[in-house]
């Protein structure tokens, strides 16, 4: 049985899975347009900082007014209702909640929410890739402990791209590279929430207009949020990253087989089986045609000649020497497609991605030089951007990873292009986000 005949069947049963989703923005926004559409489901619960907010956001993706009558949780559960407010441990605690969303995209609170649902025995699916950036094989193990089951959510490019590396592994191939798609120049490194939308080609004006964050864009573009995607990727799949940082080759989709081969073959790659980002500009700022930009990619090779005339006789895009071919989607619909991990997670208790170990990180470093008594603005800020690096030279060098970068004090100078170590800053050594990535550093096999 598929995932919707199984939904199916639970709706049939009028025995939904009961949901409940921590932050109400517009990844959690782009679910909710779903909940209604979807069988076999029951949202009980929204938290969020500003019930006021969550109720606006879901009056503006179609919900009924009479959907959100429920006075408490258990009047929701009673009445097949969603109760709206800010309560988020009364949400995570409630017997009959099975799946947490945890939707929030604070990496300090994420790591709060999940740890209390495990706790409660609840299933999560964290959407704030962030948190998992940079302690996700502990939660992982945590979670396994609990006997539950802790997820990346699909949708979002990770977890896409886990999917197609794990197609591929299924069917025999061996993964040469596998990673997403990215808007991408080097001095993109330096974008400040000030610059970012001269490079997105809007200006200040167009974006106020459509409420868009400047900082949750600059994240994107500074190539903070490519690292944290990739760190997530690696450290689920087992796939290596680069040494000193993700190259970003631009290529269009055609030519993603011809570049994501190792060095020695023609391409950019140290070693065979590496996560990368391609760009959609060349070098000198000049669009690609049929890029990749929103999109994932897998490359996989043949290897055997029967393989490659397979590829062959089916008309199947490789690289010159026919033994790489690329899968790919070129577009992800971000929190429109959460459902496929609520319900796999429910129904099959079976993530759609989830950390296996420690192979990488993001660590915080300088986009200018900084000064003692410089505060830190973590991610798409102005101060720092994310770094990918092997988890190895990370936990050698003491990096600072980059979700714990927000609010944080520097105490010695660090120059421009420099990943901030933990002797650089002040760090507040009392929140459970920090407590399990050390933990995590202490106890944790690299790989």
């Amino acid at each position: 049985m598929n995932l919707h005949a199984k939904l199916l069947q639970r709706a049939a049963e009028n025995r939904p899975i009961r949901i409940g989703l921590i932050g109400a923005g517009k990844f959690g926004s782009m679910y909710l347009a779903q909940i209604p559409r979807t069988p076999g489901v029951h949202l009980v619960g929204i938290a969020d900082l500003s019930p006021d907010n969550a109720r606006t956001n879901l009056a503006r993706v179609g919900w009924e007014a009479e959907r959100l009558t429920a006075s408490n949780l258990d009047d929701a559960v009673k009445h097949g209702t969603t109760h709206v407010g800010d309560d988020w441990q009364s949400l995570v605690r409630h017997p009959a909640v099975d799946v947490i969303v945890e939707c929030t995209g604070s990496p300090l609170h994420a790591v709060d929410h999940i740890l209390e649902a495990f706790a409660h025995r609840k299933h999560v699916v964290n959407v704030t890739v962030e948190a998992d950036a940079f302690c996700g094989p502990l939660l992982a193990t945590r979670a396994q402990t609990a006997g539950v089951v802790y997820s990346l959510a699909f949708g979002d490019q990770p977890a896409l791209i886990c999917d197609l590396v794990d197609w591929a592994r299924t069917c025999g191939f061996p993964v040469v590279a596998a990673g997403r798609g990215h808007k991408w120049l080097p001095h993109f490194c330096e974008s400040t929430p000030e610059t970012v939308w001269g490079y997105y080609g809007l200006t200040p004006e167009q974006a106020e207009r459509g409420g868009l964050n400047p900082k949750m864009f600059n994240s994107f573009l500074d190539g903070s949020k490519p690292s944290i995607e990739s760190t997530a990727v690696s450290n689920a799949t087992g796939l290596g990253v680069p040494s000193n940082g993700l190259l970003y080759p631009p290529a269009s989709v055609e030519d993603i087989p011809y570049v994501t081969r190792p060095i020695s073959e023609g391409g950019v790659l140290e070693r065979k089986g590496m996560v990368e980002v391609i760009s959609s500009l060349e070098t000198d700022g000049r669009k690609i045609p049929y890029d990749i930009r929103m999109g994932v990619w897998v490359t996989v090779e043949a290897e055997t000649d029967y393989i490659k005339n397979c590829f062959e006789e089916y008309n199947a895009h490789t690289d010159p020497s026919g033994r790489y071919f690329t899968l790919y989607k070129r577009w992800h619909l971000i929190g429109l497609e959460v459902g496929v991990s609520v319900a796999s997670v429910a129904l099959r208790n079976e993530p759609t991605g989830v950390a296996i170990g420690w192979n990488a990180d993001v660590v915080a470093t300088a986009k200018r030089d900084l000064k003692p008594g410089d505060m830190m603005d973590g991610e798409g800020g102005y101060t720092v951007w994310g770094k990918l690096l092997p988890a190895a030279t990370s936990k050698r060098m003491g990096g600072v990873p980059l979700g714990l970068a927000h609010g944080v004090k520097v105490i010695r100078p660090v120059a421009k292009g420099q990943s901030l170590t933990w002797d650089d800053v002040a760090m507040d050594t009392s929140t459970h986000a920090y407590k399990i990535r050390r933990e995590m550093e202490e106890t944790s096999v690299l790989g």
